[in-house]
């Protein structure tokens, strides 16, 4: 597998190589050698074949040495809420894990999830799609899910490293993460794709249209379809019942850390009525757990707790959107792919495919939360050559950015796995699997489902 990821790699750095060379496709210079830089970047960050955070290292250090971006463009993910939300979650998790809250709620829930592998995976699966309709953060979902989930794992009896610990933590990671691109206030992209469209276009989202077009195909049945490949990919079984005697019993301790967690819950869900931000409030939540007199995380705990590996990474995958989208890159790529595709009026499916596929590509190279950005400005030129109407050609942004091909582009998904610490790798073979299934099994019953809501 390694001396494959090599060979990948070294094509990768021959095409980076050549299109910094010739600036193709009407490229300027400048841009020519910052797509070099993302794609040896992604490659390096797809391959495994040097640490992520390394990755992100050079990646940073090409755009300034080459005077390629700005400071300020290329350390834009450490002034993000998603890195601040990331770097709360650490804490959160080591508080729910040090104080045996996450022993003892997955103990509290073991009975109901632990007949069987089956129905552990499908439990947390639902438990992430409910939570979607409450929580506006994939990270705060991830973060609240894990360190239950990681507690219900270790009382099943699963080492880490293990086919089913591997399974809880994927099941986690994809549960607090793929739903919510169907529930429009849940998944940040969606965000940034309902503002986008009403500063550009003046064209307001329906939550209830967005909810019903989506939820249906690319809410329940790929969560149906995620939980279905990691019991193929990862199988297990649990041998018998849990031992969860000794935390079931609580501590004031551990009730109080329960509502300073529900109370923080409440304020997530809340967030358009007070207006402030989840990650300032999982910041302000943080603060609390390591205050001296609270003592639920110590110093020690909290250098062992953060991984600034997966900071570094999650500040460099959301840096590789913003670099791609002030250099102008994205919307002169996605011109390049406007002009390839078959488009015309009356081939409806091919032209959902087509504009689903545009967004999905787009997504590899700006990140998930960059497709709207680089989409939305095309959206009436795009209305045009397929006859679709503006909303239609908008709404397939999500059926692209919803499809996961490799992890980097979905930075809640890497923050779940290294929170529950497991190999990002085997989260890479289920995104890549899941993505195939969306292509040949989820974009035809889409497409039939946009048919029979007469969006197209």
């Amino acid at each position: 597998m390694r001396h494959a990821n090599q060979i990948l790699f070294g094509l990768i750095l021959l095409l980076s190589a050549g299109i910094a060379v010739t600036a193709p496709a009407g490229l300027t210079t400048d841009q020519a050698l910052t797509l070099s830089v993302v794609l040896v970047t992604l490659g390096l960050w797809g391959s495994g074949l040097v640490p992520p955070y390394l990755a992100t290292l050079m990646f940073f250090a090409a755009l300034l040495v080459g005077g390629l971006a700005t400071p300020e463009t290329v350390f834009s993910g450490f002034s993000s809420a998603a890195m601040w939300l990331v770097m709360a979650g650490f804490v959160i998790g080591a508080a729910i894990t040090g104080s045996g809250l996450g022993a003892r709620l997955g103990a509290a829930v073991a009975p109901h999830l632990s007949r069987s592998y089956g129905g552990l995976i499908a439990g947390l699966m639902g438990l992430g799609v409910a939570l979607s309709f409450i929580m506006p953060s994939s990270m705060g979902r991830a973060m609240v899910m894990v360190p239950v989930g990681m507690a219900l794992a270790e009382a099943l009896g699963f080492a880490r490293g293990s086919n089913g610990r591997i399974g809880v933590a994927l099941a986690i990671a994809l549960a607090s993460n793929l739903p919510g691109f169907a529930v429009l206030p849940a998944n940040i992209p969606n965000m940034v794709l309902a503002g986008s469209a009403e500063r550009i276009l003046d064209l307001e989202l329906s939550y209830a249209d967005y909810l019903l077009l989506h939820f249906p195909v690319l809410g329940l049945v790929k969560a149906g379809l995620a939980v279905w490949l990691i019991l193929r990919l990862f199988p297990a079984q649990v041998t018998g019942a849990p031992d969860h005697g000794e935390a079931v019993a609580g501590t004031r301790r551990q009730a109080v850390l329960m509502g300073l967690l529900l109370v923080t819950l409440v304020l997530w869900s809340t967030d358009k009525l007070h207006g402030v931000n989840p990650a300032w409030v999982g910041l302000v939540l943080a603060i609390v757990l390591l205050s001296p007199r609270v003592g639920y995380v110590s110093g020690p705990g909290f250098r062992e707790a953060v991984d600034f590996g997966t900071l570094l990474f999650v500040a460099g995958a959301l840096a590789l959107g913003s670099v791609v989208g002030t250099s102008g890159l994205g919307a002169a790529l996605a011109q390049v792919l406007l002009q390839a595709l078959p488009l015309e009026p009356g081939r409806d499916f091919l032209s959902f495919v087509a504009l689903s596929g545009l967004s999905g590509a787009t997504a590899l190279v700006t990140t998930q939360p960059g497709v709207p950005a680089v989409m939305t400005p095309l959206a009436q030129d795009l209305a045009t050559a397929t006859g679709f109407s503006i909303d239609a050609v908008i709404m397939t942004q999500v059926v692209g950015f919803s499809t996961v091909v490799f992890p980097y582009q979905a930075a809640p998904l890497i923050v779940a796995m290294g929170l529950a610490k497991e190999p990002v790798s085997t989260l890479v073979r289920t995104t890549l699997a899941l993505a195939l299934l969306t292509v040949f099994i989820l974009l035809p019953l889409d497409f039939l489902w946009w048919k029979l809501l007469g969006w197209i």
